[in-house]
């Protein structure tokens, strides 16, 4: 990793617990987040950002890497409600989509809400290291 400090929080958006589990233990062990936190869905993870970005006790995170396709709200929805967030230090968090999906037609929606960094999945050191460069 490169010798920027540690990111204060992570959050990770995703209804698979074993994919949780891998990539909370690979955020752990490279040391790159003070915490981490883990939403199992995309409205989860909306009342996890309010909570934490707007109360000086709770880390608002810095990157928010997010699964796409999940029950209750997806990635996309997630992506909307949060472009219509109102919430401290909004521009310095960093939504990466990190996805199993290869579907042209969900890459494409992607592209149309934004400029986010998109990762295939799994989450592996390097890819983890190549993004941190880009925050």
């Amino acid at each position: 990793m490169n010798t920027r400090e540690k990111l204060d929080c992570i959050l990770l958006v995703d209804d698979d617990s074993i994919n949780n589990y891998i990539n909370e233990r690979l955020l752990k062990k490279l040391h790159v987040a003070n915490s981490i936190r883990i939403a199992v869905n995309g409205e989860e993870a909306i009342e996890m950002i309010k909570e934490y970005c707007n109360s000086h006790n709770n880390c608002c995170p810095e990157i928010i890497l997010l699964d796409i396709n999940m029950p209750v709200m997806n990635g996309f929805e997630f992506i909307e409600s949060f472009q219509k967030l109102e919430i401290k230090n909004k521009g310095k968090v960093t939504i990466t989509i990190l996805t199993s999906s290869s579907n042209t037609k969900d890459i494409e929606k992607i592209r149309s809400l934004g400029n986010y960094p998109y990762i295939n999945k799994p989450l592996t050191e390097q890819k983890l290291k190549d993004l941190l460069i880009k925050v």
